[in-house]
């Protein structure tokens, strides 16, 4: 048995087993994939759930150094969407049979946001009769906001730790009481305290990162009992300040090899949990989410949000579908959920089977 062979046969990988896990390349990487297809198929099934995804503002308090919409980014065009065009979306994937939904915005914690989300949230069970699944990425809050937020029907939140190094985290952060790296952590003990399903993320390829800091973040997750995660190659935008190491990092051909790898790593230490195809493996390879798709994700969140806005909600540089409608997005992406082998799972909430478990213990 070779060594590759050895490692896939485990259960368990110390850090230096995902590192070499993380560096394969080729024939060798293929052999890593065809393990991680086999274990989603085996634990959490051939299925992809949607998230229909609603961006309902770009407008944001916290200055990270990679975001384009970042506070400090003044020729943003910001809006807030009105509770009608908010609920417009909701009833589109209601509609549909999508069964969830993303609320996303820009990290804000005023007494006049977090009003706006409660009432939005009131209208979205009464619209569902309570049966919608409904997702935040919202950002850091206090944590009775969180349980108000959990009380009115939010029963998963994700909110990205985007490099669980410290040192890195805070060269990517304003190092500031409002953004440090000890309330970020605390944010995510405080959702899965509320009773959450709690998921994070990282960007991978990114200014100062290493192999050894991408196998910690995987081992971060498995620490920290993590139910979802969103990962996905970083991709800069010119108006930030990251856009000056540029010249120093992989390619993005590279990035999106290493964002794969992470994908069928995780799928391998954690069986059960939810992973989903990111928008930004579509940005450099056309196939990116289905081909995440097929090597392990199982959530891909189609963009629900009304067209007019999607150009203000740019993250990153050359964000796909920002010039479609929420049915030709639909459309599209059940054709790829098809090319990608997986059946699509509608009217399903799709829990992650790890939270479900963790309720029954």
């Amino acid at each position: 048995m070779s060594e590759l062979s050895q490692i896939l046969s485990k259960h368990e990988f110390s850090k230096a087993e995902i590192e070499i896990l993380l560096l394969l390349r080729g024939e060798e990487q293929k052999q890593l994939f065809k393990a991680s297809e086999d274990k989603k198929a085996g634990t959490v099934g051939k299925k992809t759930y949607f998230r229909g995804l609603i961006e309902f503002s770009n407008i944001c308090h916290k200055n990270c150094l990679y975001c384009g919409i970042r506070g400090g980014n003044k020729h943003v065009n910001r809006y807030l969407l009105h509770q009608e065009s908010v609920m417009e979306a909701v009833e589109f994937a209601w509609k549909n049979k999508y069964a969830s939904i993303v609320l996303q915005s820009g990290e804000r914690e005023d007494e006049e946001f977090i009003d706006y989300l409660n009432e939005l949230l009131q209208k979205i069970r009464k619209l569902s009769d309570g049966k919608m699944g409904i997702t935040l990425s919202v950002g850091e809050q206090k944590d009775e906001v969180y349980k108000k937020w959990f009380e009115l029907g939010a029963n998963r939140y994700l909110l990205r730790i985007e490099a669980s190094n410290r040192a890195i985290y805070e060269k990517w952060h304003p190092n500031n009481p409002a953004h440090s790296y000890e309330r970020r952590i605390n944010c995510l003990k405080s959702l899965q305290q509320n009773g959450y399903q709690v998921g994070t993320g990282v960007m991978i390829g990114a200014p100062f990162q290493t192999v050894s800091d991408l196998a910690d973040d995987l081992l971060f997750f498995k620490h920290f009992d993590i139910d979802m995660v969103g990962m996905g190659p970083y991709i800069e935008h010119h108006e930030t300040p990251m856009i000056a190491f540029t010249q120093n990092l992989p390619s993005l051909k590279e990035r999106f090899q290493s964002s794969l790898n992470m994908i069928a790593v995780l799928r391998l230490m954690m069986p059960d949990i939810n992973i989903a195809a990111s928008t930004a493996m579509q940005a450099i390879d056309p196939l990116g989410r289905e081909r995440a798709i097929k090597i392990g994700a199982n959530v891909i969140m189609p963009n629900i949000s009304p067209s007019i806005n999607r150009k203000d909600y740019l993250l990153y540089q050359n964000k796909p579908c920002t010039d479609e409608g929420a049915e030709e997005c639909l459309d599209c992406l059940v054709s790829r959920i098809d090319l990608a082998g997986d059946e699509i799972a509608w009217d399903e909430t799709g829990d992650s089977f790890h939270f479900r478990k963790k309720k029954k213990e």
